[in-house]
């Protein structure tokens, strides 16, 4: 049976449909859901995709986390459900508490538009085993509130913890602290990620092929939908 990975739609969501094809084309089987839902459709995975949930009102994501599928959402991931969130979808992740901190407006008030360079800094997430510790890899980023901020004890914390995913290299694009791409919760099934590795998958399309490891780490993954170990 593939490894089954939920794609959660928003009013707004623009990025959908691409991370369940960066899913399908990383051997898994992408489940549409939609955030009205109330359940997860017994899925292995659940990608938030990126885009202007709900129009990013208020501030990015903050409707987006009271929508009814995320509650079953928040549990599961409580339990171990591993769960991406790029982009809005990390900016709704941090609206949940399922990651710390918050992304605000660029420093430089503009929204950004480019292809980033990264480094991978933590390849034990749920999202992260295909790499190599240290690997360099180049995605798309955009966003226009995505500049990273947290309290210095919570950034102590995730630096001593090795709880940073990935961070920008050859220039930080909007101010986010310490550079931080990318962070994880401290089971590290829970990633959130402001780059968009489902931009990056597939040849003559986007800048390299990186972003497919993000979805295919799933299937080396020993984190199960209920959270035991596979």
């Amino acid at each position: 049976m593939p490894t089954r990975v939920g794609i959660i739609t928003f009013p707004g969501s623009l990025d959908d449909r691409d991370a369940a094809r960066a899913a399908d084309l990383a051997g898994l089987e992408a489940v549409h859901l939609w955030h009205g839902a109330t359940d997860l459709s017994n899925v292995d995975a659940v990608v938030l995709p990126g885009g202007f949930s709900y129009g990013d009102y208020l501030r990015a994501g903050a409707i987006a986390r009271f929508s009814p599928i995320m509650t079953a959402l928040v549990d599961a991931a409580r339990g171990g459900l591993p769960v991406l969130g790029i982009c809005n979808g990390f900016q709704i992740l941090c609206e949940t508490h399922l990651l710390p901190g918050a992304l605000t407006r660029n420093d430089h008030l503009h929204f950004i538009c480019r292809d980033q360079g990264l480094r991978i800094d933590n390849t034990a997430t749920a999202f992260t085993r295909s790499f190599t510790a240290g690997q360099e890899i180049v995605i798309p980023l955009k966003n226009g509130e995505g500049c990273f901020r947290a309290d210095e004890r919570t950034l102590d914390e995730l630096e001593a913890d090795g709880r940073v995913v990935a961070r920008y290299i050859n220039g930080n694009p909007n101010g986010s602290m310490r550079d931080i791409a990318g962070i994880t919760n401290a089971a590290g099934n829970v990633v959130g990620l402001m780059p968009h590795p489902e931009h990056a998958v597939e040849a003559g399309f986007g800048p390299s092929l990186d972003g497919l490891d993000f979805f295919a780490s799933l299937l080396h993954s020993p984190i199960s939908a209920s959270g035991a170990s596979a």
